[in-house]
């Protein structure tokens, strides 16, 4: 399922940039003394209006002409609820930089 969350993130980081200047970055680390996994996408692209930001998680929510926005809900949901972990929009700058991060628990004797 984590995948399905991944894959969501860098889908809307593809229809938010430029399809010849947009880039997209794709990171992980792993925080050792809390014992998570964290990832990071961030793109270039058109971003989120702050007024909307607090928003992007409910069901309903999109910026895109074509769609159900369930996409950001349905990953929050899967990050809490199956992996005990948070996702969350780091930041957004319109046109600069956009930032969503997930922590998930790592998981030993697995």
């Amino acid at each position: 399922m984590i995948a399905w969350v991944v894959e969501n993130l860098i889908k809307n980081s593809l229809q938010a940039v430029d399809s010849k200047e947009g880039i997209i970055t794709i990171w992980t680390k792993q925080d050792q003394a809390q014992n998570k996994v964290i990832l990071g996408v961030t793109d270039n692209g058109k971003g989120i209006p702050s007024a909307d930001q607090k928003r992007i998680f409910r069901p309903g929510y999109t910026t895109k002409k074509r769609g159900w926005g369930l996409g950001l809900s349905l990953a929050k949901r899967i990050v809490e609820e199956y992996h005990s972990g948070r996702i969350y929009l780091k930041e957004s700058i319109p046109d600069i930089r956009t930032t969503f991060v997930v922590f998930l628990p790592v998981k030993t004797g697995v």
